[in-house]
């Protein structure tokens, strides 16, 4: 049934870069639109499948690409939408469409007649008859491998058994999305006596006042969670019962209660290894490799076991420094985990003269946007940003900026979303609202999100150096979308791998630090006085410090990630009760199980990988840094922030996305293969 023209979905927005118009998109017009898009896209594929001329690239591969376009439409605006703010409503549209787009992707490729026009299109460029560019021979490679992986080959019982668990596995990746952040907002800590924050800042007090209010708490103060275990109040808060609370809050979610989310843990991880294993592979992580960089299962494992023994004496080693320090506080009591940040602040600014609450004043949000992202990306490409007050995002709290060459040629949109809010998902991530591409004429529109502590109204945004790095991070993910220079939408900007899509926004880390960047925006917001140098060169020197734990309590994550997907079905657990034993297991086999330093994330509240996207392949981070690591050391030889260093980089790797293999664009880029050993010596593991 075609899509009611008044639907403001049904046409491109006619806003510039088809920026949605969520001005006249309301909640209801999501589904509709979804539903209607991938009937519409499935008729569109038919008529591809079906056609009578010799197969081209104008007849598959641009057909293919031209197609689909209300789907991609609405989903993108959906995706957008929902995770940065979402409500009941909305968390329906998602629970709906879950099932029908994996139904959908199924649709298309156990297809046999769609796949046959896509191979005999392979064939002829074979014999001669067709001569293919590099992005649509890249582009026929991948999508015959995409049949493949998807199950075009198997029998059909096994592919009407394929279909029962991608559509199972869509709901329960869905809603375990739903439950994690319900758990979230409802492991909020609620502070009573004013007395237990002290540590905070005044205005992180007046926040947690607010915040308290609008829950309905007038004569108290609520302490949000952070989406990972470890929680940035840790680091300030003097009362230990209350860090104790803090801690448990965090490590505790989704075992138990109205937001259990072990049930959709466990059946989540049987139906990846029952899928796998009917896909041909011996476990999920085996599959997921196989699509990505690392190419196996076993080559990832290697990596990051290797690592582990190196990073747990690491942190054991700070452990013991930290220890002594505590004797000194608590004497006869022992270090726990929610001690671990307070003391390692304690121990930063004893050995480095310098206390981490100390910067915040100079790390103002609007200067770190504006003089470090900003400028950074200025003196690396030339692009230019200029806030548009006339374009309106899904959110009041949503701003939009222009973003031009250095000759004011358009280069499309960058939307900006800093804070937390109750309808949004913890954590920071990037994602795309319109995918740069020649074939149709589109220019980018990318977002970041954040979850920054609003303060009281009329004070300033003050950022821990870990929210700098942040803000950094993601953006590198924003320059990946807006410096896409590709034909076909699907190999534009961050359409990589998942273990290559981390690299370029790490890259961009770099310039935090930078000697250029860092002066122009670590100025006090109130004085405007620079950062003391003797804190720059501080910061600089400390970037070792408790690498052992950062190491070691990622490790713990990707790990249990690795576990989870590569253990045989007849060995996962197969009730709740034994979801923690299995945690347990998984360190201990590894080594990590150091109950000071507890996983990144729990396995209940693990959305990069239960939600999906990342499951089998968070260890993406440590692969990416492999190559980012060599890649800045690269850069520093060269000259640092230069155009001619960050033209390169944009030509070679950025504007490239994965129209070529991406390790083809990283060999082009840096001339060789990476070096691991700039890794080791990075996080301090040489």
């Amino acid at each position: 049934m075609p899509l009611d023209s008044t639907n403001p979905l049904a046409s491109p927005s006619t806003l510039p870069f088809e920026l949605p118009d969520f001005t006249t998109i309301r909640d209801e017009h999501y589904q509709p639109a979804v539903e209607a898009g991938m009937a519409e896209h499935l008729a569109e594929l038919a008529s591809l499948a079906a056609g009578a001329q010799p197969p081209t690239v104008v007849n598959v591969i641009e057909a293919w690409e031209s197609s689909g376009r209300l789907l991609t439409r609405a989903l993108n605006a959906f995706y957008t939408k929902q995770p940065a703010d979402t409500n009941p409503v909305l968390d329906a549209v998602d629970e709906a469409i879950a099932p029908q787009l994996a139904a959908h992707i199924d649709a298309i490729y156990l297809d046999r007649t769609l796949y046959d026009r896509v191979a005999a299109l392979a064939t002829r460029a074979e014999a001669g008859e067709v001569e293919l560019d590099p992005a649509s021979a890249y582009w026929l490679e991948r999508k015959l491998l995409a049949f493949e992986r998807n199950g075009v080959n198997l029998p059909e019982a096994d592919q009407a058994r394929l279909r029962e668990l991608n559509s199972r596995i869509a709901e329960l990746q869905s809603e375990f999305g739903r439950r994690a952040l319900a758990g979230l907002n409802a492991g909020a800590v609620l502070v009573t006596d004013a007395a237990e924050l002290d540590g905070l800042s005044e205005a992180e007090i007046a926040g947690a006042r607010e915040r308290a209010a609008e829950q309905g708490h007038a004569d108290g103060w609520l302490i949000e969670l952070d989406n990972t275990s470890g929680q940035r109040p840790l680091d300030v808060l003097k009362d230990r019962a209350l860090r104790e609370r803090l801690h448990r809050a965090s490590v505790s979610r989704g075992l138990g209660g109205e937001y259990d989310t072990r049930p959709l843990v466990v059946e989540l991880a049987r139906l990846r290894a029952e899928r796998a294993s009917l896909l041909g592979f011996p476990n999920h992580a085996a599959y997921v490799a196989a699509d990505g960089c690392a190419r196996t299962g076993q080559a990832v494992w290697d990596l990051l076991s290797t690592l582990a023994p190196a990073a747990v004496a690491n942190a054991r080693t700070e452990a013991a420094e930290m220890a002594e320090v505590w004797g000194r506080i608590a004497p006869g009591e022992p270090l726990a985990a929610w001690d671990w940040q307070y003391v390692a602040e304690l121990v930063r600014t004893e050995r480095y003269q310098l206390d981490a609450t100390l910067l915040r004043p100079y790390l103002e949000l609007e200067r770190v946007l504006h003089e470090g992202v900003f400028a950074a990306a200025n003196g690396l490409y030339g692009i230019t940003f200029t806030e548009r007050d006339d374009l309106i995002g899904y959110n009041d709290e949503v701003r939009v900026f222009e973003v031009k060459e250095a000759d004011g040629t358009p280069v499309g949109l960058f939307a900006a979303d800093f804070y937390t809010r109750p309808g949004k998902q913890g954590g920071a991530w990037m994602n795309n609202m319109v995918d740069q591409n020649h074939l149709l004429g589109q220019m980018p529109v990318v977002t970041n999100n954040s979850n920054l502590v609003k303060p009281p109204a009329g004070e300033p945004t003050l950022m821990t150096w870990d929210d700098v790095i942040t803000l950094f991070h993601e953006f590198g993910h924003a320059l990946h979308g807006l410096l896409s220079d590709t034909r076909y939408p699907s190999q534009s900007g961050t359409e990589t791998p998942r273990d290559f899509v981390e690299y370029p926004s790490q890259v961009n880390e770099m310039w935090a630090l930078d000697p250029e960047v860092l002066p122009r925006y670590a100025v006090h917001h109130a004085t405007g006085e620079p950062m003391p140098p003797a804190w720059v060169e501080t910061l600089r020197g400390s970037t070792l410090f408790q690498q052992g734990f950062k190491t070691t309590e990622y490790l713990g994550a990707a790990l249990l990630d690795q576990v989870w997907h590569r253990t045989p079905l007849a060995e996962l657990p197969t009730d709740v009760d034994q979801v923690e034993v299995f945690e347990r297991a998984a360190l201990a086999s590894v080594g990590l199980d150091f109950e000071l330093v507890p996983p990144r994330y729990r396995s209940t509240y693990f959305r990069h990988t239960f939600e999906g996207g990342y499951d089998a392949a968070y260890y993406s981070y440590i692969w990416s840094e492999v190559l980012d690591a060599d890649t800045a050391a690269f850069i520093r030889a060269n000259g640092g922030l230069t155009r001619e260093n960050g033209e390169r980089f944009r030509r070679h790797l950025l504007a490239r996305g994965s129209s070529v293999d991406p390790m083809d664009s990283f060999r082009d880029y840096r001339g060789q293969d990476p070096d691991l050993a700039h890794l080791l010596q990075r996080r301090g593991l040489g």
